[in-house]
C-alpha cells in the first residue's frame, strides 16, 4: 500500500489525546509501540476492539509494549466513548491514550486512511489499521483491515512476540509459530556461527535439495 509502511520512520507528530498532548517519538521512547486506528467513536466493531485492547493491556505491558489508539473524533468524544467501552468490557479500564484527529491530518501522515469509508460530510474515515513501531521509531509490521472485519488480538500478540524475539536473535518465526515453540535460524548465519549463537544446538531438516537452510532452534 502507498505511504507509510514497513521500514519507514514514524513521523514525529504531536497529537492531542485523552492523556493530553503526546509527541510520538517521545511516547515510543525505547519501547515497541502499537498504534491502532479506528473508523469512528461509538461504532460497534471499534468498541469491541478497544475493549479487547484494554483487556490485553497487561499482556502488552509484560512485554514492555506501549499502546496508542487513534480515531478521527475529538478528545471529549473519546472520553465519553471510553465509558461505553469499559461498560461493554465489564469494567476493564482503558488505560492507554486515544489520539484525536478531527481534521484527518494524522491519519494521512500515518497511512491510515480508508479509501472507501466516508462520514456523512464525505470525508475519509480512518481505516482499521495497526502499526507496530520499534524502539528505533521505524514501522516493523502493519495490519490493514476493512471496516467490516475486526482484528484478532491473539495474532497481534503473536506478531509482537515474534518481532521482539527477532530483535534479540538472528532468527525468524515460522508459520503459525507461538511463543515457546522452535524458531528458524536466519539464512545469513552460517552453521559455524549458529553453533556459537545457539548453545542449545539446532536441528537441520533433511530436504530433497540437500540444502541445509531449514534449521530449527529454541531461544
Amino acid at each position: 500500500m502507498p505511504g507509510l509502511t514497513v521500514g519507514d520512520s514514524l513521523p514525529n507528530l504531536q497529537v492531542d489525546t485523552t492523556h493530553g498532548k503526546i509527541n510520538l517519538h517521545d511516547y515510543v521512547g525505547d519501547s515497541f509501540t502499537i498504534i491502532f486506528s479506528h473508523p469512528g467513536d461509538f461504532t460497534p466493531v471499534c468498541t469491541t476492539e478497544l475493549g479487547a485492547m484494554a483487556a490485553y493491556a497487561d499482556k502488552f505491558a509484560e512485554r514492555g509494549v506501549k499502546l496508542l489508539g487513534l480515531s478521527c473524533d475529538d478528545v471529549q468524544s473519546h472520553k465519553e466513548w471510553i465509558k461505553d467501552i469499559e461498560a461493554y468490557n465489564k469494567g476493564k479500564k482503558v488505560t492507554y491514550p486515544i489520539a484525536a484527529d478531527p481534521n484527518r491530518e494524522i491519519i494521512k501522515q500515518l497511512n491510515m486512511v480508508d479509501p472507501d469509508e466516508k462520514d456523512a460530510s464525505g470525508q475519509n474515515l480512518p481505516s482499521r489499521a495497526l502499526h507496530i513501531v520499534g524502539p528505533d521509531k521505524k514501522i516493523k509490521l502493519s495490519f490493514l483491515y476493512p471496516a467490516s472485519t475486526g482484528r484478532n488480538m491473539e495474532e497481534v500478540v503473536r506478531a509482537v512476540d515474534s518481532l521482539i524475539k527477532a530483535s534479540k536473535h538472528k532468527i525468524a518465526t515460522p508459520v503459525n509459530w507461538k511463543e515457546g515453540e522452535p524458531v528458524v535460524i536466519a539464512p545469513s548465519v552460517s552453521n559455524d556461527e549458529a553453533r556459537k549463537m545457539f548453545p542449545k544446538g539446532f536441528q537441520t531438516v533433511d530436504l530433497p535439495s540437500n540444502k541445509d537452510y531449514l534449521r530449527f532452534t529454541n531461544v
